[in-house]
């Protein structure tokens, strides 16, 4: 049985084992983080919340609404007026409302990066002593949302990426689909059989910075250094790294990377078997799984990233539950209620189980019972934190740029991850120093 690390206190869970809101309040007042009592009855709580939730409205966000109903239940007086909204515009809406003071939601799903930036700015009411965070979750995932000695939202899902692979393909290159490659020399090898018995591209990597970071994980690099306050993200370390992307394009080992839409060519690639490798995330199990030119979820292998020689390493992704600063503490007690039941580990099975997500809860796993959360058991071990500072979301439209430089345009590596940090210390962390 692999185990996950736990929350906060640092305890050892089993994971994994089976297969598996009224409008935001007006006042913006940052200095209202007073830290509150946890676990008033339910019915004591009388409130009306508002929360923005990012997740897909149709697939998605209906399970969520079945949660709301069971919340009720318990706790008959707190209204939770559910918006679903966009999420390639929530993050600046947010930040709009909340600066005017007028608008905000009560509680908003934040992806992982926004919640140091959203906290350094005074926006969100830190849980410390609320109900919200008697839970016992996934040390990671729980990471993302501490910021400067206190914590302001829990997960409510959590990923990574890893490597997926099509295991009727190995089988029909002569490799095993039950040990697949574990380096990126593997990936290679891999590859060449994948070529020439199974006639596919052996593996297709995408030219986004994110998806890039395994490889300069696996070189022991980062984009920066936090504690040290240094820029890193063109150290010899992660040179390294990316060059072995680049030339793993350089030598067959990747299908080139398209310059139009290159994440939409490598999932249809993938799905229609025609490459049998690919970097990416649980987000995709269910639209893989369930396109008819695939072959299944049988079909469908996830193992942890490959390694480089300093080890694995893939970063941490998903969302979390925070709450507007902007309310007084009585409020601010039903928003770490309901966010208390979402986040619970019953809850998060459930919506495990419906949508096939990795609950950022570490007692969900043992009741999940869908086999796509089950596949990625032994890549999240491997899962690691970003740089959890205010700046962070900032850091990947650089990395992007240089990712189509070197993986789609052939530039050198060097130069390229130079570029990066000279963007890093002009425009995102200029206190920061280059190494």
């Amino acid at each position: 049985m692999r185990r996950f690390k736990a929350g906060s206190a640092g305890i050892a869970v089993a994971a994994l084992a089976l297969t598996l809101a009224a409008c935001g309040s007006d006042s913006g007042d940052s200095d209202s983080n007073t830290e509150s009592e946890g676990d008033s009855s339910s019915a004591d709580l009388s409130a009306e919340l508002t929360w923005w939730d990012t997740s897909d409205p149709t697939n998605e966000a209906p399970a969520y609404d079945e949660l709301i109903k069971k919340f009720n239940e318990e706790y008959p007086d707190v209204t939770i007026k559910h918006e679903t909204v966009p999420f390639d515009q929530t993050q600046n809406k947010f930040k709009t409302a909340a600066e005017s003071g007028s608008g905000a939601p009560d509680i908003l799903r934040a992806e992982v990066a926004w919640t140091p930036e959203f906290a350094s700015l005074g926006y969100l009411y830190a849980l410390d002593g609320t109900a919200a965070l008697e839970n016992n979750f996934l040390e990671t995932p729980l990471s993302s949302n501490v910021y400067e000695g206190k914590t302001y939202g829990v997960p409510q899902v959590t990923d990574t990426l890893g490597l997926m692979y099509n295991k009727a393909l190995f089988e029909k290159a002569g490799l095993d689909p039950e040990a697949p490659p574990t380096t990126w020399d593997e990936v290679r090898e891999a590859a060449k059989a994948l070529k020439s018995k199974a006639k596919v591209d052996g593996i297709y990597l995408n030219s986004a910075g994110y998806f890039l970071l395994p490889f300069m994980y696996g070189e022991g690099a980062d984009l920066v250094d936090v504690d040290g306050e240094t820029i890193t993200v063109n150290s010899p370390e992660a040179v390294t790294g990316i060059q072995t992307a680049q030339d793993m394009v350089k030598d067959g080992t990747s299908a080139k990377p398209t310059a139009n839409d290159p994440y939409g060519t490598m999932m249809t690639l993938f799905k229609e078997q025609k490459v049998g490798m690919i970097i990416n995330g649980p987000w995709e199990v269910a639209g893989i799984s369930d396109d008819p030119n695939f072959g299944g979820i049988d079909n469908l292998g996830v193992a942890p990233v490959p390694a480089g020689s300093a080890g694995q390493g893939a970063p941490v992704g998903g969302h979390n539950y925070v709450v507007y600063s902007g309310m007084d503490d009585e409020k601010a007690e039903a928003a770490a209620a309901f966010i208390a039941f979402m986040s619970s580990a019953e809850s998060e099975a459930f919506i495990a189980d419906e949508l096939g997500l990795l609950p950022g809860n570490a007692d969900s796993y043992d009741m999940v019972t869908n086999e796509r959360v089950a596949l990625w058991a032994d890549a999240m071990e491997v899962a690691q934190p970003r740089p959890w500072i205010a700046e962070g979301g900032q850091f990947f439209a650089p990395l992007d740029e240089m990712a189509t430089e070197v993986m789609i345009q052939g530039k050198p590596v060097q130069p390229a991850l130079d570029k990066v940090a000279e963007t890093y210390k002009s425009d995102v962390v200029p206190d920061y120093a280059v190494q």
